[in-house]
């Protein structure tokens, strides 16, 4: 039974070594693999940083020309409210000059822009008071902000 036995140790060694064997095959071709697929994630890895440095040039060519346009349709807005104001003051026969404290701060088209203008410089929204033309006005000191119209070329 010895050499039954010892055959047959034999053979499963010679079985385990061919197991063995096929195994390290596999393993060098599994190495190889990932080694390919290690280069390939650094490849793609570098190619997607590229995709995303020109995704951000675009974006921010993107953003130039947003702002250009922008600009422009402003400017056009902007040129349209100056061409209608000159039109209303050429046909204006009078201006609104707007007084604070006594002094002259700006002249407008219209009393609404006077007042839009004080506004801005702080002047309460309300509470205006209107002064008829040719009237004495109150000592400046006691008015913080005036309207007065006045015809073009005189006072009125």
């Amino acid at each position: 039974m010895r050499a039954t036995t010892y055959r047959a140790v034999l053979a499963q060694l010679a079985e385990a070594r061919a197991q063995a064997g096929d195994l390290a095959g596999e393993m060098a071709r599994a190495r190889d693999e990932g080694a390919g697929a290690e280069e390939r994630a650094v490849a793609v890895a570098a190619e997607l940083a590229q995709v995303r440095e020109e995704l951000a040039q675009a974006r921010a060519e993107a953003d130039r020309v947003e702002g250009a346009l922008l600009l422009e349709a402003e400017d056009r807005v902007a040129l349209r409210m100056l061409l209608r104001t000159a039109r209303r003051q050429a046909r204006a026969d009078r201006v609104h000059v707007l007084f604070h404290r006594g002094e002259v701060h700006s002249l407008h088209a219209t009393v609404e822009a006077a007042e839009a203008a004080a506004e801005a410089e702080g002047a309460p929204r309300s509470g205006w008071t209107s002064h008829r033309p040719g009237a004495a006005p109150p000592p400046a000191d006691q008015v913080a902000w005036r309207i007065q119209p006045m015809t073009v070329g005189g006072v009125q």
